[in-house]
């Protein structure tokens, strides 16, 4: 018996979205894991470990040095990977004392600040409100000050604000080379990085046993997320597919209590509601640039 034509219109679109939503788990239980290890290896530790094992993956898959730039695109190259490294090694300090779905979500906003950078519609500032909300109720301001700690929190938004300039500096770095770029841009965040993690690890980082589970939260975290987030882009609408990544702080706060225990408060679940009401509601009302859609698409590929 042949499948209706209203079922075979359906499939096209379900398999990607299953797709991008295992891409989106895999994440952040590698973000869980990795989170598992800093009582052993510490939290600097593991981003060295992340980004190093990362980087060798990705390398196999790219394989940069295949890659040639334009002196235009050379110094937006150094920032894209500086951000990178940055980002990685500011959000998993900030994972040390923040739940793993606080934490998305305060690093959520520094793309969604950017996409509303200079809006000018009514319905754009509806989506300002309800993320200067939802920030509101996770930032430790007023008699909340000890429900979350105020150095993790800074870094969690320091990490979304190095999201922002790894958007706009990715935006001309991977001009001519799009998904591969991140390869370079893991190998420059890897130089800097790599050392200096495991300048500050703890001393569990130096036995075998940590080598196995650091490589699977980097296959986590980067090789399988990235793999199956570029079979979802190449089926899916950039307006669909940026709406479905704004569900990743409530992916976060599932992954982080399903695997480490973490539980929210049913304000800090607003708060997180808001956050990612804002950002889908920005992505399909906004009139963005092609290039804007295809940057943020990027730039998820390398998170956590």
């Amino acid at each position: 018996m042949s499948a209706s034509p209203a079922a075979k219109n359906l499939t096209p679109i379900v398999l990607p979205i299953a797709v991008l939503l295992i891409a989106m788990l895999s994440l952040q239980g590698g973000a869980s894991l990795a989170k598992s290890l800093f009582p052993a290896v510490g939290a600097t530790g593991i981003t060295a470990l992340r980004l190093g094992f990362g980087t060798l993956i990705l390398c196999v898959i790219f394989k940069p040095w295949r890659l040639r730039f334009s002196r235009e695109q050379r110094l937006p190259l150094l920032m894209y990977g500086l951000a990178l490294g940055t980002m990685n090694f500011t959000f998993y300090l900030a994972i040390r004392t923040v739940p793993l779905g606080v934490a998305v979500g305060l690093e959520f906003t520094g793309p969604l600040a950017l996409a509303l950078f200079g809006s000018r519609r009514p319905l754009d500032f509806v989506w300002v409100l309800l993320a200067v909300i939802g920030l509101w109720f996770l930032l430790p301001f007023g008699t909340g000050m000890t429900a979350i700690d105020p150095l993790g929190a800074a870094l969690a938004v320091g990490a979304g604000a190095c999201w922002a300039i790894y958007i706009l500096a990715g935006q001309r770095a991977g001009a001519e080379h799009g998904p591969a770029t991140v390869a370079i841009g893991s190998l420059i965040a890897s130089v800097i990085f790599v050392p200096l993690g495991l300048t500050f690890a703890e001393s569990g980082i130096w036995t075998w046993a940590v080598m196995p589970v650091a490589l699977l939260v980097a296959l986590l975290s980067s090789a399988i997320p990235y793999s199956l987030e570029m079979i979802a882009l190449t089926r899916l609408p950039a307006r669909i597919f940026g709406t479905l990544m704004s569900l990743e702080p409530a992916m976060a706060a599932f992954s982080g209590m399903l695997f480490l225990g973490e539980t929210l408060t049913g304000l800090q679940w607003l708060a997180l509601l808001a956050i990612i009401i804002a950002s889908a509601g920005s992505t399909l009302t906004m009139r963005p640039k092609k290039s804007q859609i295809n940057s943020v698409e990027l730039a998820d590929d390398s998170q956590k």
